[in-house]
């Protein structure tokens, strides 16, 4: 077993780093949740030294063994890093050299910590984009219960929080779906860009060893080797673009989250959370907070200033490698901490919401939300809708001035307001009749509510398989 500190540079220098740079530079309190990807690479790496017959078939024998007894010390916690392994590059090489002596030093020939971290945080995060969706696909599901149980309940649908038109609370909650879908979407779209592997580029030049980057591709799970050594080195659009997907997440959690906080507050009193998924005051024995809302509130900011960090870390960097990349990881671990975190309280907070129907279905024709209707319902009889919108504006000026709801006028109010008013558009004020009107692709109406939950459970079938792929070597 060596005694000996391990680094991976100095040997030009006469003596070690000082303990201010030493701090500074160490990296392996928090990238060393790297260390599976970063063996699995050393595996391939292995291979493709014993390829280009760097590596003799009993080295080769020896160097696999030893790789898969460490991964077995790291996962049972036997094999840890220490404070004087600087990354988590230092800490496996170190625990290498104790296993095979002057064979582990091998495994260095023909890559770089450049490459190396490269291809270990684009591993990483393609493992974990998955979980990310697996959670989003279970927060999706708890949407789209709630919905299935509220096709037919009517709200009071809102622009600029004003009571605008009813609604399906159905096709309310499956609005929040929507976008969680995009998000599944760009996180596959980011995972096709992800999957080129740096592991062969070297410090940046790639090497004048006979390596294949192609076969070290293919093991890792990536579908080519990247085709410029100096941009591989350099690249971190990767890490960007995932925290550009999280934050967005974030933003699309966030707004579910206040409208909860809307919904279950006394003003509103739509819902009610589940007493497992609310707090309580330290001092006011009768509230029941939606902490789990405004958490996901909260938490959007730090996504969001993940997302700024790392760009603002990348805009002025100049090819290829520079040690400001070292702050890249925290944001990126940060962001999947957080949303593995995040989601299945939103999930669980979601399913087990009580919807208070009574309380919406009452709300629904609230705020002369009808208006519209009545406009509609002149159109249909041959007035242009800017008339239609004049003299259904004036209706509604005088059921505010009378404190009545539209269905409260007398016929003769209506001939009062238009001549093209008469009794029959009682028929259009209603919120039920308002809903059934709404059949187009895409509208509130239970016909294509229904429609559109059909086709999000499909789409949500199709994530749940991707969720659980396996692109990274076990």
């Amino acid at each position: 077993m060596t005694e000996e500190r391990t680094s991976l540079w100095g040997g030009r220098f006469a003596g070690g780093p000082a303990e201010a740079l030493a701090r500074l530079s160490v990296s392996v309190q928090f990238d060393w949740r790297l260390a599976p990807y970063d063996i699995a690479a050393s595996r391939a790496h292995a291979r493709v030294l014993a390829a280009a017959g760097l590596l003799d078939p009993d080295e080769l024998g020896r160097m696999l063994a030893a790789l898969d007894d460490l991964e077995a010390a790291c996962a049972s916690g036997e094999f840890r890093p220490t404070v004087d392994d600087e990354d988590v590059h230092t800490a496996l090489e170190r625990g290498l050299l104790e296993r095979l002596g002057a064979l582990g030093g091998k495994l260095r020939a023909g890559r770089s910590r450049n490459d190396q971290v490269a291809t270990d945080l684009r591993m990483y995060l393609r493992d974990h984009a998955r979980g990310v969706a697996g959670r989003l696909v279970e927060l999706a599901d708890a949407l789209v219960e709630q919905a299935e149980r509220h096709v037919d309940t009517p709200a009071p649908g809102m622009t600029h929080v004003q009571h605008a038109q009813p609604v399906s609370f159905g096709h309310w909650l499956l609005a929040h779906v929507q976008p969680l879908l995009r998000d599944l979407d760009r996180l596959r779209d980011w995972d096709a860009r992800a999957a080129i592997s740096p592991l062969g580029s070297g410090a940046l030049a790639g090497s004048s060893l006979p390596l294949d980057p192609a076969a070290v591709a293919h093991e890792l799970g990536f579908r080519a080797p990247a085709p410029n050594s100096m941009d591989a080195v350099a690249d971190r659009d990767f890490v960007a673009e995932f925290l550009f997907v999280t934050a967005l997440i974030g933003v699309h959690l966030s707004r579910l989250g206040e409208e909860v906080v809307l919904w279950t507050s006394t003003e509103f009193g739509w819902a009610e959370l589940d007493d497992a998924f609310a707090t309580g005051s330290s001092i006011m024995p009768q509230k029941k907070n939606a902490d789990i809302a405004e958490l996901a509130r909260g938490k959007s900011g730090r996504l969001v200033g993940g997302l700024v960090a790392v760009l603002t870390m990348l805009k002025g960097l100049p090819l290829t490698y520079d040690r400001d990349m070292q702050e890249d990881k925290e944001p990126a671990f940060d962001a999947v901490d957080t949303l593995q975190l995040l989601l299945p309280a939103l999930a669980g907070m979601i399913s087990t919401m009580t919807v208070r129907v009574d309380r919406l279905v009452a709300a629904a024709p609230v705020g002369f939300s009808l208006a519209t209707e009545v406009a509609d319902w002149l159109v249909r009889r041959g007035v242009p809708f800017r008339d239609a919108h004049e003299i259904t504006g004036r209706l509604v000026a005088l059921c505010a001035a009378r404190e009545c709801e539209l269905e409260d006028v007398t016929d003769d109010d209506l001939k009062t307001v238009s001549e093209h008013l008469d009794p029959s558009v009682r028929e259009v004020l209603s919120v039920r009749s308002a809903l059934a009107a709404r059949t187009t692709f895409g509208s509130t109406g239970p016909g294509p509510v229904a429609e559109q939950l059909a086709t999000v459970q499909h789409r949500l079938d199709s994530w749940r398989e991707w969720a659980i792929e396996t692109v990274v070597p076990r």
